[in-house]
């Protein structure tokens, strides 16, 4: 590139040269030629850049200046004849010589942003814990009547199976084993026979005895009409039996039959029972006329019953009773059989036996008397 003479100056002055940016000094080198007299263009600030100059010669001075586009900068004061001398062409940026020659320390770049990115960077962690733990508090809150639910089913079903598991495993433990039969009922049968056809389920657990052959054992009594078995922990059980109730006799070939309104042989007798009616049935026990009389004798007080002679039935419409003193009652149906002696008994009560022949309580509402 190249150089300008400057003009002479005053004796024992300084060499001056005006500061001139990049594209000021190419302009300067192309029309070098033409422009004989070396005089300078103004500075213009607006045209300046921040890439450094580069100037050759013993005259290059030792500070440039740079500027900023649209801002004013302040020429560099001139420097010695001695250092501009001494120094050789170089390039050194604006920014890091200062205005008397001398190399300016580097600027630090300010500490203020890395604490603000890392302040920043503080406060989103944060912000994110937050947003966490709001959001596990509200999956709690949300799912918590969930949670209690499902613990109130799991120990409620739980405590059931612990509770069965406990009885099953006591329940069939030796512990339950059964060691006494007890008789609770008997009149005509005798309970020891009772406890001794059962005595083979002796140390059988409760719920293991066999329901087929206690039935099988005590279905051998005749006189048992209906029992009920009742366990009591922790080896008792308890045998309650109905025993057949006798309503009346039947004439048979070898003598007298106490039966039930069943028919069932209760006793077999050489002769008659006293207190019981002797029942006229021609058919036997399986006739509907024995069925109706049975009936109506299972319906009659004791007291009444004791006052019957004979008991009547052909068919089922025709039952006729017969009292100890020849009078007798005509019944018909066994139909409100139960109303049927309540009127009969007020009758009796009124009109008492050997007074009247004939009661009629066929239409217990009109009663009637012959």
């Amino acid at each position: 590139m190249p150089t300008r003479k400057l003009a002479p100056g005053p004796k024992g002055s300084r060499s001056r040269r005006e500061p001139r940016d990049e594209a000021a000094s190419q302009h300067a080198g192309r029309e070098g030629a033409a422009s004989p007299t070396g005089a300078s263009k103004p500075f213009d600030p607006n045209t300046t850049t921040t890439e450094p100059i580069v100037l050759a010669g013993p005259t290059a001075s030792a500070s440039l200046v740079t500027g900023v586009a649209g801002h004013n900068v302040k020429p560099a004061e001139p420097a010695s004849a001695e250092s501009a001398s001494t120094e050789s062409a170089s390039t050194v940026p604006a920014s890091t010589t200062s205005s008397k020659g001398a190399a300016a320390p580097p600027v630090a770049e300010p500490s203020g942003g890395t604490a603000g990115a890392r302040a920043a960077r503080s406060v989103l962690r944060g912000a994110q814990r937050a947003r966490k733990r709001f959001e596990r508090a509200e999956v709690r809150r949300f799912t918590g009547r969930t949670r209690r639910r499902r613990t109130a089913w799991i120990v409620g079903v739980g405590s059931i199976v612990l509770t069965f598991g406990l009885i099953i495993g006591a329940a069939y433990s030796p512990l339950m084993a059964l060691g006494t039969i007890e008789v609770v009922g008997t009149n005509r049968i005798p309970a020891g026979a009772v406890s001794a056809a059962l005595a083979d389920q002796l140390g059988t657990p409760l719920p293991l005895i066999d329901a087929a052959v206690v039935k099988s054992e005590l279905s051998q009594f005749t006189l048992i009409q209906s029992y009920v078995t009742e366990s009591r922990p922790p080896g008792t059980l308890v045998v309650r039996i109905v025993e057949r109730v006798p309503v009346g006799v039947l004439a048979g070939p070898s003598g007298f039959d106490l039966v039930d309104a069943a028919g069932v042989v209760i006793e077999s007798l050489p002769e008659r029972s006293p207190g019981y009616p002797l029942i006229d049935a021609p058919g036997g026990v399986d006739s509907a006329g024995f069925k109706a009389a049975a009936a109506v004798l299972a319906v009659l007080p004791e007291s009444m019953r004791t006052q019957l002679d004979t008991v009547t039935a052909v068919t089922t419409d025709d039952v006729t009773l017969s009292l100890l003193g020849g009078e007798r009652v005509v019944w018909g149906s066994p139909e409100k059989s139960e109303y049927k002696s309540v009127v009969l008994a007020a009758l009796l009560i009124g009109h008492p036996s050997g007074t009247v022949n004939e009661y009629d309580v066929s239409s217990p509402d009109s009663a009637v008397l012959r």
